[in-house]
């Protein structure tokens, strides 16, 4: 009689059993969880309490505006700033090394990264949707078109940032240093990617600065979900541009992934 065989996980099964992982560590940082849904509902809070009654064109408030920008920033926060962050701190407390070292096949580290930054993004959307539309008169999308848009912009946005944060997380030379390098990078995107301001009343040069990163175009695709499709006047180009929204975060996707493949370490840079 034949012993039987044991069939082991398959790459998957292992990457979603990896997501859990990811996730408990994440909340289990209660301090940096907490911050990372808080910090941008309370830069809501500040920005409408200051600006939210402005009108930046007829029937929309700066608040409108403003919160379309942040749910964008969502996507910067929870995949590039969190993964270009966290990646270094585990490369230098030897996390990577030793997971480098077990049976676990390489794409399960990344799915479960990947899917944590899903998880994250989806509660934070949630949240600061829901903070705007009850105290901001932000209203949620009702057209197919629009939740159709929304969609696609999610998933492009999340695989452009969450493969330049993976990349960008060979930059910093150690994990506690991580957040000097990785935090500014985000500010200057911000401020000049129309999410703290409307985005034509920058200057020229910033526009023309902020057109060659994703963050801009995705900023922008989140204001067709968000605003009447009047505001797209409001834009350089008087329309939305969806097309080039989506063919930038894609092409941000591929970069992101081929610099991804070529740089990222397990180990910190000087040692075998």
């Amino acid at each position: 009689m034949s012993a039987p065989t044991l069939s082991l996980p398959t790459t998957v099964a292992i990457g979603r059993r990896r997501v859990s992982v990811e996730l408990k560590q994440f909340f289990r940082d209660r301090q940096s969880a907490l911050w990372n849904f808080a910090f941008p509902v309370i830069l809501m809070v500040i920005f409408g309490s200051v600006f939210g009654g402005q009108s930046v064109a007829p029937d929309i408030t700066f608040a409108r505006y403003f919160v379309a920008g942040m749910i964008a920033s969502g996507v910067f926060y929870t995949a590039f700033q969190n993964l270009a962050i966290a990646i270094p701190l585990e490369r230098e407390d030897g996390t990577l090394k030793r997971l480098q070292g077990t049976p676990m096949p390489t794409p399960s580290y990344f799915m479960g990264k990947i899917g944590t930054v899903v998880i994250a993004y989806i509660a934070q959307v949630t949240l600061l949707v829901l903070v705007g539309a009850l105290f901001y008169g932000v209203k949620v999308p009702t057209t197919a078109t629009q939740w159709f848009t929304f969609v696609w912009a999610s998933i492009l946005g999340l695989t452009a940032c969450t493969l330049l944060g993976i990349a960008f997380s060979v930059v910093p030379r150690t994990g506690r240093g991580a957040p000097a390098i990785v935090s500014p990078i985000v500010l200057v995107l911000q401020f000049t990617s129309g999410v703290f301001f409307v985005f034509t009343q920058l200057p020229h040069w910033m526009q023309v600065f902020a057109s060659f990163f994703p963050l801009k175009w995705l900023a922008q695709a989140m204001r067709s979900v968000f605003l009447p499709e009047a505001a797209a006047v409001m834009e350089p180009a008087g329309s939305w541009e969806l097309g080039m929204c989506a063919f930038m975060l894609a092409l941000w996707s591929i970069i992101g992934l081929v610099l991804a493949i070529v740089f990222f370490r397990w180990a910190p840079r000087g040692t075998n």
